[in-house]
């Protein structure tokens, strides 16, 4: 009974004391579990003798004490007791009985023997089993900067220079925030002075253990084959390795300029060698993928594209263009026909394509004339019997069988007829009396003087492209014309403007004759009858109203132009229309002689106009007093300005009053 009571005393105070829990309200667990009656706190040398593996039965319960049940259950929490954490007795981290309070952070525990330098999560580098690290290279992946190549082997104290060597401050993942020194001390090549990158992976390989110049990595300009050379300063001239170009031009231009087999600058071939060259030495092999810029190789040409001696044997600028040019010894050779013996073309794109010489695409009946069916069939038994020049094949003859009177007396009354071979394949193209050419049914219909005229004056070199303007049969005409000279006036080359088929180029119009001289008026009536002006002669016409009316002038009689010394500028008083009226008005434009006080007082213009041939001169004062200019002056007595001058009788007496 007194057991019992002791429990339920236990009890009882146990849960006073939880409703007081010094250790904060999250800590709910059975204070028991920890604490016994004779007092709180549990003695240091209890837990130094703790062996979880060896239970113990508490004094005041009765209850087995074992791992599960002394020891609080960390494992539960958001911090976990692993490695040297398991062993640290509780008061070494929680300092106050409010254990929820009690920080996670590696730093509020343990002194920042590193000042900070690598920051506070210490668990970023060390473990919960001791201070030592493992894992250096994986730390420095993550911070960007491997330790591959030279870098692996070097003690942390090499770059992380401190006082305690336990500082690890950030210098950066630049070669040069090491290295600043190596670079500024650089003498050969000096890398300060040639301006050098300072980006020191651009030249060296973080896996050669030296700065050497055979160690550089030049992976940015490949050295392959003819650029797999030892001196650099073949092409960083002056040492300079900071703008050194990278095209091929910038450094081969000498070599571009020089060339001669291809002339590479008469050809305008690109200045880019690699389109061409590889960086073989000697610039050798080659190729030429433009090619076709200069000459087109299709068919069979193409296939030896990459053999250049193929067709150059060596020599790059003489090489002929022509298939001729290339293939005379297969035309010479060739005897099935005998292309020689026969004077064929040399032209053999005439018959032969580019992909082979056969089949060949000669067709004398589809595209010459039909000689294997139609009329001609069986007619003939050698070319000669039509090509009878042997050295030309364009020539032929058909007079050599159609001899004359017969073939003139076919053709009576067909206009254009003549007797000549050309003649008779551009009537005859298919050597058949039935298709006989008629000139009318074509674009150019035969009229005037082109009746009479023989086919082989327009057609003399062929009748295929025969040209239609006047100009291309007529220059000759045009250029050798004198009256007028057609080419010293610049007149257009167009001989239908002025010109019929008529015979000999009369008559003929002249229809822009107002770019030269406008004709208007009187003239515009006149315009077809050029011979009133020209009188056959258009080289010297004059082009004044005088020049053609000088009789009209002299034979004028009211009044007399000649005897009154009137000007020849028969303009300023006539137009082109008529003589008259003509617009002279003396009283209206000048003054009045015919009205007023002078009517009736003249009988000749010399009264007034006293110099001949000067009517812009006239004389008052020989009518007005001119015996007496002391009485005309007494007329003028008061009068302001008066002179004894006709001029000043002009200026105030206009009207004559």
């Amino acid at each position: 009974m007194r057991n019992l009571s002791s429990i339920i005393l236990s009890f009882g105070f146990a849960a006073a004391l939880a409703a007081q829990n010094p250790h904060g309200a999250d800590l709910k667990i059975d204070c028991a579990s920890c604490h016994s009656p004779k007092g709180w706190e549990i003695s240091a040398s209890y837990w130094q003798n703790y062996n979880p593996d060896q239970p113990r039965v508490s004094q005041v319960t009765g209850t087995v004490w074992g791992p599960d049940t002394l020891r609080f259950h960390h494992g539960k929490t958001s911090f976990a007791l692993t490695g040297r954490h398991a062993t640290v007795d509780c008061r070494g981290c929680h300092e106050n009985l409010v254990f929820s309070e009690t920080p996670s952070d590696c730093n509020s525990c343990h002194s920042d023997v590193h000042q900070q330098t690598v920051g506070t999560d210490c668990a970023r580098c060390h473990t919960t089993a001791n201070w030592l690290i493992d894992n250096i290279p994986e730390l420095h992946i993550q911070n960007g900067f491997p330790l591959t190549g030279v870098h692996q082997p070097v003690s942390c104290e090499q770059c992380h220079t401190s006082a305690q060597n336990l500082q690890f401050n950030r210098i950066g993942n630049d070669c040069i925030s090491c290295h600043l020194q190596d670079y500024q001390a650089t003498t050969q090549p000096n890398h300060q002075q040639a301006g050098y990158s300072t980006n020191c992976l651009e030249c060296h390989d973080v896996f050669t253990p030296d700065w050497g110049g055979g160690n550089i990595s030049h992976d940015f300009f490949p050295l392959t084959k003819g650029h797999d050379i030892a001196d650099c300063r073949q092409c960083h001239e002056g040492g300079n390795f900071t703008n050194t170009p990278n095209t091929c031009n910038a450094c081969h231009t000498s070599d571009f300029t020089q060339a001669t087999n291809p002339n590479h600058t008469a050809l305008n071939i690109p200045n880019d060698c690699a389109m061409c060259h590889t960086t073989e030495p000697e610039w050798e092999p080659a190729t030429f993928p433009i090619h076709n810029n200069y000459y087109a190789l299709n068919g069979a040409h193409a296939t030896i594209a990459n053999n250049c001696a193929s067709c150059h044997n060596g020599d790059y600028n003489n090489t002929p263009n022509t298939c001729n040019g290339c293939h005379n010894a297969d035309y010479t050779q060739t005897n099935n026909p005998n292309h020689a013996a026969l004077h064929f073309s040399t032209d053999c794109a005439s018959c032969h394509t580019e992909t082979a010489w056969s089949p060949a695409t000669f067709d004398h009946d589809a595209q010459f004339f039909p000689i294997y069916s139609g009329k001609h069939n069986g007619e003939w038994s050698a070319c000669t019997d039509c090509h009878t020049n042997p050295s030309n094949y364009a020539e032929f003859s058909c007079t050599s069988c159609h001899t004359n009177p017969q073939t003139n007396n076919d053709h009576n009354g067909i206009g254009g007829y003549t007797y000549n071979s050309q003649a008779c394949l551009a009537c005859h193209p298919t050597g058949s009396a039935a298709d006989g050419f008629d000139h009318n049914t074509t674009d150019f219909p035969l009229t005037g003087a082109h009746l009479t005229a023989q086919c082989v004056a327009c057609h003399a070199t062929g009748y295929a492209g025969t040209p239609t303007q006047c100009s291309a049969c007529h220059t000759t005409d045009f250029n050798q014309s004198t009256n007028p000279n057609h080419a010293a006036l610049n007149f257009p080359t167009d001989c239908a403007m002025c010109h019929t088929t008529a015979p000999n180029w009369a008559p003929a119009t002249f229809p822009i004759h107002n770019n030269y001289y406008a004709l208007n008026g009187a003239h515009a009536a006149i315009a077809n009858n050029c011979a009133t002006c020209h009188n056959g002669n258009y080289n010297n016409t004059p082009n004044t109203c005088f020049g053609c009316h000088a009789p009209e002038y002299n034979s004028a009689t009211n009044p007399n132009h000649a005897g009154a010394g009137f000007p020849n500028t028969c303009e300023n008083c006539h137009t082109e229309s008529a003589w008259e009226p003509s617009t002279f008005n003396h009283d209206q434009q000048y003054f009045r002689i015919y009205s007023g006080n002078h009517k009736n007082e003249w009988n000749q213009c010399v009264e007034c106009h006293t110099t001949p041939g000067n009517f812009s001169s006239f004389s008052c004062i020989d009518c007005h007093e001119h015996d007496n200019p002391s009485s005309l002056a007494q007329d003028h007595q008061g009068v302001s300005g008066y002179q004894h001058v006709s001029s000043a009788c002009y200026n105030c007496h206009p009207n004559g009053n």
